[in-house]
């Protein structure tokens, strides 16, 4: 399985980080060594002083597709749920400065920490999904895809063009503003609506 990434999908985000906005979605990945699943622990890496989490929606692919229309992009996800997006910003500060890629800032082990997954049955309008992100009880972002601005159906249409989507691959949809540092001893919960999915510590 892969983890595909979609960046700047927020204009909120895109202002808090001073970045231009995309004409198409800006795609990275992740390898299957950052998961983090099952409420595991993040352990805080010695390379980086400076990591900021992302709280974003996650499609769960169900079935393999490749040049997928808009139109039938629903048929390929019957899952979404939530993860992090961690990133060592001080890390990715450097490689940009330099115009060198920034894998090593996004696609880390430990950086995509992913919680439990709800059935598409379970919302009425994917276009009006609320979620949000506590730490230490605070809430730290909150989103809705409203606010995106690429949508599901355009995010699989645009990323099956390059990439074959298989069963199990993750797509992890963005963030919205409020990103931040984390520190050890943080309890990170993450929420679709009112219903907890994501429950971490950071040590």
């Amino acid at each position: 399985m892969k983890i595909i990434c979609i960046g700047r999908n927020y204009a909120a985000h895109i202002e808090e980080l001073k970045n231009e906005t995309p004409g198409n979605p800006v795609v990275f990945l992740k390898p299957d060594t950052a998961l983090l699943k099952n409420g595991a622990a993040f352990f805080y890496p010695d390379f980086s002083k400076n990591i900021h989490h992302e709280a974003e929606l996650v499609l769960k692919i169900s079935k393999e597709g490749k040049y997928i229309q808009k139109q039938f992009a629903h048929r390929y996800f019957e899952e979404i749920g939530l993860g992090i997006d961690f990133t060592a910003r001080d890390l990715q500060d450097q490689c940009k400065a330099k115009g060198l890629p920034w894998e090593i800032a996004k696609a880390f082990n430990g950086s995509a920490p992913i919680g439990d997954f709800m059935p598409v049955s379970d919302f009425s309008d994917l276009k009006d999904i609320d979620f949000h992100l506590t730490i230490n009880g605070e809430t730290r972002q909150k989103g809705n895809t409203s606010l995106m601005l690429f949508d599901f159906g355009t995010i699989i249409e645009y990323v099956s063009q390059f990439f074959t989507l298989k069963k199990g691959d993750l797509i992890y949809t963005g963030t919205p503003a409020g990103v931040g540092p984390v520190q050890v001893g943080d309890h990170l919960e993450g929420y679709i609506g009112t219903q907890k999915l994501l429950d971490f510590e950071v040590k």
